[in-house]
């Protein structure tokens, strides 16, 4: 029911508009906290190359391989499960949270601002970390399609989750506490770049619903041959899933709001 006098804004100008004041927004209310976080993930991505080469030592050829290929996935963590959380949290903390919703802009918009600066984040600490585990190792990788479409659904799925994460945790110190145990937990316990193999049975059921292991999955199929034998539409479809599931929890939450 429309009421007279009074305008309905609908249409992609609307949305192109509401999406580019929150782009606006967010990285001139956040600019120290992104160029830090900026920062961070490019010295976090190197240094996760070099770090994985001292643990492991001299190693052979698929050893390596196996290392490399799964550097972007485990790079990509972060984006999702630390930096969109504290994203939010940051509004939480300074009580612009209330204020952000409140704007006249499509809340979509303000989701998909959000999304663009964690991959503008993101994505290039994974492309420096690849860069620099092909110089450090000896490997042949390649940049397929199935590689580049994989870094983005895995960039997608993280920062889904890191999203439905912040705004489901109404208090900011829990979900700052949650965010460190879950790296913790990523990069000690699982089967990014160690094979799931080497895994005691339960945890590596655990991790074949959980996404981390399905991240590494599609991402090394991409780049190279021979390394996956298991199903990877079957990751693929996981990873759709809990990308699904987090919107359809981040929606809900965020459509209580009124």
């Amino acid at each position: 029911m429309s009421v007279p006098g009074v305008a309905v804004r609908r249409g992609a100008g609307y949305w192109l508009a509401g999406y580019r004041t929150m782009l606006r927004f967010e990285l001139t209310n956040l600019r120290t906290w992104v160029v830090i976080a900026l920062l961070i993930q490019l010295l976090m991505s190197a240094g996760m190359v070099f770090m994985y080469g001292f643990y492991f030592g001299d190693m052979p050829s698929e050893v390596q391989t196996f290392l490399v290929t799964g550097i972007p996935a485990l790079a990509l963590v972060p984006i999702g499960f630390v930096l969109v959380p504290g994203m939010i949290m940051q509004h939480k903390l300074r009580d612009t949270y209330d204020f952000v919703w409140s704007l006249p802009v499509p809340r979509i918009a303000a989701a998909a601002a959000t999304f663009t600066i964690s991959s503008a984040i993101g994505i290039p600490g994974t492309v420096l970390a690849l860069w620099i585990a092909d110089l450090r190792y000896d490997v042949a990788i390649s940049i397929s399609a199935a590689a580049v479409a994989a870094i983005l659904l895995v960039s997608l799925m993280a920062t889904s989750v890191g999203f439905a994460f912040g705004h489901a945790i109404p208090d900011p110190r829990v979900a700052n506490l949650l965010t460190n145990l879950i790296i913790f937990l990523v990069l000690l316990f699982s089967p990014i770049v160690v094979p799931i193999a080497l895994f005691p049975d339960w945890w590596a059921a655990v991790h074949r619903v959980l996404p981390f292991w399905h991240m590494a999955v599609v991402v090394r199929a991409g780049l190279s041959e021979g390394l996956i034998a298991t199903s990877v539409a079957a990751s693929y479809l996981a990873l759709g899933a809990w990308t699904l599931g987090s919107w359809l929890l981040a929606g809900w939450v965020v459509g209580r709001r009124k």
